[in-house]
């Protein structure tokens, strides 16, 4: 009884560091007012966590309604598109998941987390590897269900992910959203010719 109140007591905690770094970033985090913040001391989040490093890690992959999440779950559910038309269904699909407002609200931390990973690659770069990697295995997989090589399939999918990125970091900035849709569009009409070649 007392492990599983134990395993309880820790999703609760990364659940409300989540929170936390989402609304006060990384720059200054510091496990002792983070602790104090949270209502429990520094050595009690290192006794579940370790370090500082796997707790940030380990919270912000706690997100249920991340789109590469109900990506993966669309797919294992309707299988991988059959064509080109099919993989832009999809890819557009996945545009809109970020756009809800509480979608935007999460996108500047994982932002600050590619920053903080280019300036303290120790430290950030495995977060942002493992983000980068899941999205582009999602898509990789996705692709190779178009005939195409695993090869070119992660070619496509690291040009995706990395295109795509870099759209949503501008509307971040700028706050224009119709802009960058219609920029993520254009870029669909120059990718889709060359998945067609795939079928």
């Amino acid at each position: 009884m007392g492990r599983a109140a134990d395993l309880g007591k820790r999703a609760e905690l990364l659940r409300r560091v989540r929170e936390y770094v989402i609304h006060n970033g990384l720059a200054d985090l510091s496990l002792r007012p983070l602790a104090k913040a949270l209502g429990t001391s520094d050595r009690m989040l290192l006794y579940y966590f370790g370090t500082k490093d796997r707790l940030v890690a380990e919270a912000l992959a706690q997100d249920e309604g991340r789109p590469v999440l109900l990506l993966r779950q669309a797919l294992d559910t309707a299988g991988a598109p059959a064509d080109a038309a099919g993989m832009r269904r999809v890819v557009e699909e996945l545009w809109r998941q970020f756009t809800p407002a509480e979608r935007r609200a999460v996108l500047p931390i994982t932002f600050e987390v590619m920053t903080a990973s280019v300036l303290n690659p120790s430290r950030y770069g495995p977060v942002m590897r493992n983000l980068l990697n899941e999205w582009r295995d999602v898509l990789t997989a996705a692709f190779t269900g178009l005939g195409m090589p695993e090869d070119r399939a992660d070619a496509e999918a690291t040009l995706l992910v990395d295109a795509t990125l870099g759209l949503l970091h501008a509307p971040l900035a700028d706050g224009d959203w119709d802009r960058a849709t219609a920029a993520f569009h254009t870029l669909l009409d120059r990718l889709e010719p060359a998945w067609r070649d795939a079928e």
